[in-house]
């Protein structure tokens, strides 16, 4: 039986942590049938919110209301949640990579009797799950062996094979390219003509004014406004989100480039089966410059970055020198002393230790600095890393704060500060404002000409061409494992640099 209007009814929610209000009061309204977008800075209480949702944080832990389907909700765990249709999915998937997909769709709700699993039903029930994503894939495929676009598609499948009238979907479209991003999307909305309900967060504001019909901003723990997307422009949702005008999404500042700090040449690299997935690349990096590196994704991108630090793959052949001096690139160890850092696309899994604090994060890198006799100096990392956290502006409580209690803005500043106690040369960005909002990206963009203006050489590899073309002042085009094009940024576009990563050759002609 259909009850009103709106299927989600929140009300006054507030939750706490020691130390920490998390949400204050937040109230608004989802309709059925619509997919409403929740947006918000990092570490405005949007996570918080949505495990409320789930039962991950049990009823009693916060205050205020819930209504679903008419009826106050609850939930005491996330099985709660599920039993009453709602299906949240997260950045991180919730899937086991050592089983196929019909198992992963089937998990938490088998059919069996007598104790045994009915494996046709089971079969039969992800390929009607399938079909409902439009994804074409025999169920007995093993999830390791998919994409993450894929993988994502799995999940909504798994949610939609369990009769959810609620998808609530965490930035899902993060680690996806743009092609499996607009597939996505476009599921969503057909998911919308069938009725299904979606609350979606997102950082990127070109599918919330794609998909979104409301858009909900939450800004410090609380709900700032709901909007119709009708009518709605970018400048007026990011100053909603982060409460102040943003002079400029990419503030560009003139750089007067040094001598050459960082030399690649001919560098060829294969991997375990011996295919050349790095094809004879050179290129140069001057102190004080912003170098870009974009392209397709599987061009070559982070698997060049990842060779650099003898992480990835084998030299067939080539040499990299710092200040003129030739690298060991198949030790980690001696990249770093030679002056290189890495801030990686997946800092959770390559940049933090998440269960470490601050300080401990912030001073992985550099150890040696602080432990002149083989003793870890406290006071030394504990004045170097509040020093990082004054300069950054790393918001949290206390550098005694876990690393995966903070919101990824804060995340990848921590990054970076654990790079800058090295005192880098040069500083590689792997997707260096992935997942983070818009005004954490301002934050992180006037970080990188900072450390430009000291002399530093910066490397961004980036799938955001916007972001290529704003903040760098030299832009390599990669493609097929090898380097296609290379430019000055004023002579780029984001079409010449397409016709590139696509495989064009020759000269580019601007239609």
């Amino acid at each position: 039986m259909i009850s009103g209007e709106n299927l989600l009814e929140i009300e006054n929610i507030s939750k706490e942590f020691p130390g920490v209000t998390a949400l204050e009061g937040v109230s608004f309204k989802i309709k059925r049938g619509e997919i409403h977008c929740l947006v918000g800075e990092n570490g405005a209480g949007k996570s918080t919110l949505i495990k409320i949702l789930s039962g991950l944080y049990p009823y009693g832990s916060y205050s205020g209301k819930i209504i679903f389907d008419g009826s106050e909700i609850k939930f005491k765990s996330p099985n709660d949640s599920k039993l009453f249709g709602m299906a949240t999915i997260y950045q991180e998937l919730p899937l086991v990579e050592q089983l196929d997909i019909a198992e992963n769709i089937s998990m938490g709700s088998e059919i069996s009797s007598f104790g045994v699993i009915d494996r046709g039903d089971t079969y039969t029930r992800a390929i009607d799950a399938l079909k409902e994503v439009g994804l074409d894939v025999n169920p007995e495929t093993l999830i390791s062996s998919l994409g993450v676009g894929q993988q994502q598609l799995v999940a909504i499948a798994k949610a939609l094979s369990q009769r959810s009238k609620l998808l609530i979907l965490d930035e899902p479209t993060a680690s996806l390219s743009d092609e499996d991003a607009d597939k996505l999307l476009n599921i969503l909305k057909q998911l919308k003509k069938e009725g299904i309900t979606s609350i979606y967060i997102s950082h990127r504001l070109k599918e919330i004014f794609s998909a979104a019909d409301r858009v909900t901003v939450m800004r410090d723990g609380r709900t700032i406004n709901t909007y119709d997307i009708t009518g709605l422009t970018e400048e007026d949702l990011i100053h909603a989100m982060v409460g102040r005008q943003l002079k400029e999404k990419y503030p560009r500042r003139p750089h007067k480039a040094g001598e050459e700090i960082l030399s690649v040449s001919g560098l060829t690299v294969v991997n375990g089966e011996l295919n050349k997935i790095l094809k004879d690349i050179s290129f140069t990096l001057k102190k004080g410059e912003i170098l870009g590196i974009t392209g397709l994704v599987g061009a070559g991108r982070t698997e060049l970055v990842m060779s650099l630090f003898g992480l990835w793959g084998k030299i067939e052949s080539g040499s990299v020198a710092v200040d003129g001096k030739r690298l060991d690139i198949k030790d980690a160890g001696k990249t770093i002393a030679s002056g290189i850092g890495l801030v990686p696309e997946d800092r959770k899994r390559l940049g933090l230790v998440l269960i470490e604090d601050i300080k401990s994060n912030i001073s992985l890198a550099s150890l040696k600095k602080i432990s002149p006799d083989g003793v870890v100096d406290e006071g030394k990392e504990i004045t170097d890393a509040e020093g990082c956290v004054k300069k950054l502006n790393i918001r949290t409580p206390s550098i005694e704060q876990e690393a995966m209690n903070l919101s990824g803005g804060n995340q990848q500043k921590v990054v970076l500060g654990k790079w800058m106690m090295t005192a880098p040369k040069v500083l590689v960005f792997d997707e260096p404002t992935r997942g983070i909002d818009v005004g954490a990206k301002s934050e992180i963009y006037n970080i990188i000409n900072d450390l430009v203006d000291q002399g530093i050489g910066i490397i961004i590899i980036s799938s955001e061409l916007p972001e290529v073309l704003g903040i760098c002042d030299r832009v390599i085009v990669m493609c097929d494992g090898a380097v296609a094009a290379e430019m000055p940024v004023a002579e780029a576009t984001q079409e010449k640099i397409m016709y590139y990563a696509t495989g064009g050759k020759g000269e580019y002609a601007a239609k």
